[in-house]
């Protein structure tokens, strides 16, 4: 079996694009840090990311439990050539970094990996928001990155030091093998029925998962959760 691989490595500042005049949602002004740029340099990976990488949204990105976002390279081809996005490409959703050799059904919870001199731990899956759909024009695509699974994932940072592309993950630890980034996207968007909540109180449990993650899914077993509409749809409609 290939070890995990980092194909590409990408940063980038925020930037502004769209008419703040234009009529359509769509077209009206908006920012994001997601327009990065592939480095082969060596970067410093701190605790909050990496050096040079920003995010607009602080409030929900960013921060030490979402220090770098993770997408499997090999999920392109899905996007361009079954839904059909024509413009999309390797970097497109605003990853981090771009992998091989691993994807949301062979990651898991809690996974340790060194990365050039740098240990990172996986923290969470992605929940896709409303900006890739604005990038790309496509008004639900948050919808179907949640519905196809194909959500990628974060990585907290255990150990700071320099990562570069063109080099291999190495797994160190796997405290969670039940708790793949699938079953808990699963658990996330399917399990909410009576039968299903003891799923979710465990998976709620699971010590290396993020905190925002473990307070999502007790508002859930409290009958509190919101719809999640303006995460998906946002200022898009």
């Amino acid at each position: 079996m290939e070890k995990p691989y980092v194909k590409k490595l990408f940063v980038g500042k925020v930037k502004q694009v769209g008419n703040p005049n234009a009529k359509s949602p769509m077209d009206r002004a908006w920012e994001s840090g997601m327009f990065k740029e592939g480095t082969s340099e060596k970067v410093w990976l701190s605790n909050t990311g990496l050096v040079g990488d920003e995010v607009a949204d602080k409030k929900n990105h960013g921060g030490p439990e979402k220090a770098v976002f993770t997408y499997s390279a090999n999920h392109y081809d899905y996007w361009k050539h079954v839904e059909n996005i024509d413009t999309i490409h390797v970097g497109g959703f605003g990853e981090n970094l771009a992998v091989e050799n691993m994807d949301e059904n062979s990651v898991c919870i809690g996974d340790s990996y060194q990365f050039g001199e740098a240990i990172i731990q996986v923290s969470q899956p992605r929940r896709p928001c409303w900006k890739p759909a604005r990038r790309f024009r496509t008004m639900d695509l948050a919808l179907r990155i949640q519905n196809s699974g194909r959500t990628g994932w974060y990585f907290r940072i255990l150990k700071e030091g320099y990562v570069q592309s063109g080099v291999e993950l190495t797994l160190l630890n796997r405290p969670y093998p039940e708790w793949t980034i699938a079953t808990c996207n699963e658990v996330m968007y399917e399990y909410d029925k009576k039968d299903d909540l003891d799923l979710v109180k465990e998976l709620a449990s699971c010590e290396f998962l993020a905190e925002n993650w473990k307070k999502t899914l007790a508002k859930r077993l409290a009958g509190k959760e919101s719809s999640g509409e303006n995460r998906v749809f946002g200022p898009n409609k």
